[in-house]
C-alpha cells in the first residue's frame, strides 16, 4: 500500500508478519518464548542482559556512575542482546516476559531476583546504593517526576517519530508531522526546564538525566535516526549545553560503549565484564577473535 488515504480498518484487526518495515521479522501480537536457550551468568553481582539502545544505555551508564563514585558492589557483567529473536529465548523470557532490553538480574543477595523495565532498574539502584536520588521530598518528587516523564514521552519520539521517519517501508506525512510535533514540543518541554537548572532536578545530577540524557541527549547530538537537521535540534540550547555537559563525563561516555554493535568498532565493547574490558576488549582490539 503506498496511498495514505486508501486503507480502510477491517472489523476485525489480522496479523500479517510481513508488514511492519525493518524490524517486521522480530515483532509480532503475542508474548513468551519462542526457543529454548538459557541465559549466561557471569561472576559478579548483577548480570546484565541489553544492546546499546537508548533504553540499554541507560542502564550501564547507571553502573558506570555507581562504579566511578566508589560503589564496588556496583559491579556488573554485561551480556549481549541482540534484538534478532534473542530476545524471545527462554531463559531472556524468564529475566523480562516483555521481551524487551534491557532486563537485570540481581544475584547481590541470598536469591537473585529479576528487574525489568529501565525505569524501574534505574531506581532500584539508586535506592539499593543511595546514589543519584536525592533525598530530600520536594527534590526527589521532581526526580522522579521527570524520569516517569520519560517513560511516558520517549515512546512518541522511538515507536512514534523513529518509526516513521526511518523505519516505516514507505513515508506516511501525517504520521511523519503528528510525531515531528511532538518531539519538538518534548524537546521544547525539557529547554524550558534547563533554563534555569542545570540538570533535570534542579542542581543535582539524578536517575532523571541518566534516564532522558540517552534519548533526548543523542536526538540534540544528531545521533537519533540523522534527524537532527530536520528537527532543527541545535535550536534548544539549554538542552545543547545539558547534553555536552552529560556526554563528556567519563562514566557516560564508558556506558554508551557497553552493549554496542554499530559505529566506531573502538567505540565497541559488545560485552563486559570488568573494568579493564574498556582497555582491552573493544572491538576494535579484539576485532574478529570473538562473535558477539
Amino acid at each position: 500500500m503506498t496511498d495514505e488515504t486508501a486503507y480502510t480498518p477491517p472489523k476485525v484487526w489480522k496479523w500479517i508478519a510481513e508488514n511492519g518495515g525493518k524490524f517486521a521479522s522480530t515483532n509480532r501480537p503475542i508474548a513468551g518464548a519462542t526457543h529454548e536457550k538459557q541465559l549466561p551468568v557471569g561472576k559478579h553481582p548483577f548480570q546484565l542482559y541489553s544492546l546499546a539502545t537508548p533504553n540499554g544505555q541507560k542502564v550501564t551508564i547507571m553502573f558506570e556512575e555507581l562504579l566511578a563514585s566508589g560503589h564496588r558492589g556496583a559491579e556488573y557483567d554485561a551480556w549481549l542482546i541482540r534484538i534478532d529473536g534473542a530476545q524471545f529465548g527462554s531463559g531472556f523470557v524468564e529475566v523480562n516476559p516483555n521481551s524487551k532490553i534491557p532486563a537485570l538480574l540481581d544475584r547481590s543477595g541470598e536469591k537473585p531476583f529479576r528487574v525489568f523495565e529501565s525505569g524501574a532498574i534505574l531506581l532500584h539502584l539508586a535506592e539499593k546504593f543511595g546514589a543519584f536520588l536525592p533525598k530530600d521530598t520536594p527534590t526527589r518528587a521532581e526526580c522522579l517526576s521527570w524520569l516517569f516523564w520519560q517513560m511516558g514521552s520517549a515512546p512518541y519520539l522511538g515507536g512514534g517519530f523513529g518509526h516513521f521517519y526511518a523505519y516505516a517501508p514507505f513515508k506516511i506525512q501525517y504520521a511523519i508531522d503528528r510525531f515531528a510535533m511532538e518531539t519538538k514540543r518534548q524537546l521544547d518541554v525539557l529547554d524550558r526546564r534547563l533554563a534555569d537548572n542545570e540538570y533535570l532536578a534542579g542542581d543535582q545530577y539524578t536517575i532523571a538525566d541518566i534516564a532522558v540524557f540517552p534519548w533526548y541527549g543523542g536526538l540534540a547530538q544528531g545521533l537519533l535516526y540523522n534527524a537532527g537537521e530536520f528537527l532543527s535540534v541545535q535550536d534548544y540550547k539549554n538542552v545543547q549545553r545539558w547534553t555536552a555537559a552529560i556526554a563528556a563525563r567519563p562514566a557516560v561516555k564508558r556506558g554508551r560503549m557497553v552493549n554496542r554493535v554499530s559505529g566506531d568498532p573502538a567505540n565497541q565493547l559488545r560485552e563486559r565484564h570488568d573494568a579493564s574490558d574498556f582497555e582491552t576488549r573493544t572491538q576494535d582490539k579484539i576485532g574478529e577473535e570473538v562473535k558477539a
